[in-house]
């Protein structure tokens, strides 16, 4: 069983066929689907789920806080399911692969007091951006041009 649809069952929450079939597709690690793209996985296994079902779905999840909405460089929204282990994003200025990563140390750690203007910063979302390995073109070539685009 996915950590996901554990950590819904814990929480009671009622799990009809659509909502546990919408967990089943984002299960895995780096997962970062489209609400389109979770919807035409669930179809493939419950040919009957209406699009209106998996954005709602989606949306109470990101309500429950056990997914969380992202949106990078005015892409469509993305939905991780990673939402309880503290994570940064790498994200592909070319193709828009998401990865998840976690480095090490604290990222409050590199705002000086002096920058924080008086906040009591409680959290940092760090994205890290650059090329994919699919996208790097070859020396010489123009580095922001990738190599393939994500359809």
């Amino acid at each position: 069983m996915n950590d996901l649809l554990e950590r819904l069952r814990a929480r009671g929450w009622r799990m009809t066929s659509q909502r546990r079939v919408v967990a089943e597709v984002l299960a895995g690690d780096h997962v970062h689907l489209t609400a389109d793209e979770v919807h035409a996985r669930a179809v493939a296994r419950l040919p009957e789920i209406a699009r209106a079902t998996v954005y709602n779905t989606l949306g109470e999840l990101v309500a429950l806080g056990e997914v969380v909405e992202l949106s990078t460089d005015g892409r469509a929204k993305r939905y991780d399911p990673n939402a309880h282990r503290p994570h940064q994003h790498l994200v592909c200025s070319g193709c828009g692969i998401i990865r998840d990563v976690h480095p090490t140390g604290d990222p409050l750690d590199v705002l000086p007091p002096a920058e924080r203007f008086g906040f009591a910063v409680s959290k940092a979302d760090v994205t890290y951006r650059g090329l994919c390995p699919a996208c790097v073109r070859p020396a010489g070539a123009h580095a922001e041009e990738p190599l393939h685009r994500r359809r």
